[in-house]
């Protein structure tokens, strides 16, 4: 199986080529991981995993700075419907917009925008941002990359920013951080995680191996 690592200029990607070789260790899969920025390993996939740090707009415009990814991605998820996993600031880019540093557009293969979080406590006072740490995850939808995982699973997050304004039936899990954040989305054969798979331990490690022998 080729599986390709999109480099959009920002994330953890000796992080996340290092748990995907696990997670092929732990599925009994051969993988051959590539991290690249040309579209033609992309083309080439079995699967494609999109990760991203930092802010909406930079990821974005590091995707821009690619000749023919964004084509790519279309036609890996697309007319080939083979499975893509975004990670992060890589899943919020499935959304129409983002709203950090401005109105960005995203690759709108689902409906929804990437928003300014404002979560409160039991008493009404702010609660800290960004959302970093361990939170459980409250899984909405049963889908194929849960399988095996804990009842009371747990991932990290760090975000500041949160998807909102999608359609329910694409909202597949969700953590709680001063109300319900959106933490798993996805249809068909994509599907993003807002928490880094790659950091999350074994939780991280099973959403990835169960990616590796996804069949959406």
């Amino acid at each position: 199986m080729r599986l390709a690592v999109v480099d959009p200029g920002s994330g953890n990607l000796a992080s996340v080529h290092r748990a995907v070789e696990r997670a092929a260790e732990m599925a009994g899969a051969a993988v051959q991981v590539t991290v690249t920025r040309d579209p033609a390993d992309v083309a080439a996939a079995d699967r494609v995993v999109l990760p991203g740090q930092g802010a909406f707009a930079a990821c974005r415009h590091g995707l821009d700075a690619l000749p023919g990814m964004e084509a790519a991605l279309n036609e890996h998820i697309g007319p080939r419907a083979r499975p893509l996993l975004g990670i992060c600031v890589g899943m919020q880019l499935f959304a129409e917009r983002g709203l950090e540093h401005g109105v960005t557009p995203g690759l709108a293969w689902l409906p929804g925008e990437v928003a300014p979080m404002d979560p409160r406590g039991p008493d009404g006072k702010p609660l800290p941002l960004p959302q970093m740490g361990w939170n459980r995850l409250d899984i909405s939808q049963d889908h194929a990359l849960f399988a095996g995982l804990a009842p009371d699973a747990h991932a990290y997050f760090v975000h500041s920013y949160a998807w909102s304004g999608g359609r329910p039936e694409d909202l597949l899990a969700t953590t709680d951080y001063g109300g319900p954040v959106t933490a798993v989305v996805g249809r068909a054969n994509i599907a993003g995680t807002q928490f880094h798979v790659e950091k999350s331990g074994l939780t991280g490690l099973t959403i990835l191996a169960n990616f590796l022998t996804w069949s959406p």
